[in-house]
């Protein structure tokens, strides 16, 4: 966490336009949300939230509706890919509703990643590609820039919390029109993922099969889920 935040706050101060940094702590059981709030101290465009229930799509949810930028960029805490691809994200270089860091497309490059991680990857991305969301060849991996109004508009339908939430999430956006693009990027795997295979696989083919189950009942056009 601090060697990320200190990455953020140096490539931001490159920058000249205005930015915030949210980061939500919940479930943790390290100094997570007390590293962030000293580290607020020192940089006052930090915000740091606590949820009280787990699961990283609640945390992404509530950082995302509490930001402010016209751009919102949602990165995991080990930064995984290098600071500075963040510009390939943002005008001028990307304009579009969302686009998505992708380990796959043209120009990405995984390293150090074990072959059991690419492959069942690889099946879980195939069973997206089937049940959801055709055409996108990474829609896992922890980075992801949205338009304010899109993801405004996205984040309140919003019902998954663990670790599918970004699947439902992108079929919302193409259910309602929002153009995806898919950059492929450096990308460094990092020992120690909170993922289990043998644990979660099950679990996402659930959440699959509760998207579609919400795509055929129209709870993505009729109704905000965000009480959950």
């Amino acid at each position: 966490m601090p060697r990320a935040i200190e990455q953020v706050f140096a490539y931001l101060g490159q920058k000249s336009y205005s930015s915030e940094v949210v980061v939500v702590e919940n479930g943790s059981n390290d100094r997570t949300l007390e590293v962030a709030q000293k580290y607020s101290c020192d940089f006052p465009t930090l915000i740091v939230l606590h949820e009280d229930l787990p699961g990283k799509g609640r945390a992404v949810r509530s950082g995302m509706l509490k930001a402010s930028g016209e751009y919102r960029f949602v990165a995991d805490a080990d930064f995984s890919m290098p600071v500075e691809q963040i510009d390939r994200f943002l005008p001028p270089l990307c304009a579009c509703d969302i686009a998505i860091a992708s380990r796959e497309k043209t120009g990405a490059v995984r390293f150090n990643e074990p072959a059991y991680r690419h492959l069942t990857g690889r099946v879980y991305n195939l069973l997206i590609r089937t049940l959801v969301l055709p055409g996108l060849q990474d829609t896992q991996c922890g980075f992801k820039c949205f338009r304010a109004a899109v993801a405004e508009e996205i984040f309140p339908f919003q019902t998954l919390t663990g670790w599918s939430f970004d699947v439902e999430l992108l079929v919302i956006a193409r259910r309602r029109g929002y153009n995806i693009t898919e950059i492929g990027i450096p990308w460094y795997f990092t020992p120690g993922s909170k993922v289990n295979v043998l644990r979660d696989a099950g679990r996402m083919f659930i959440d699959l099969l509760a998207i579609r189950r919400n795509l055929r009942l129209g709870s993505y056009e009729t109704r905000q889920l965000t009480n959950q």
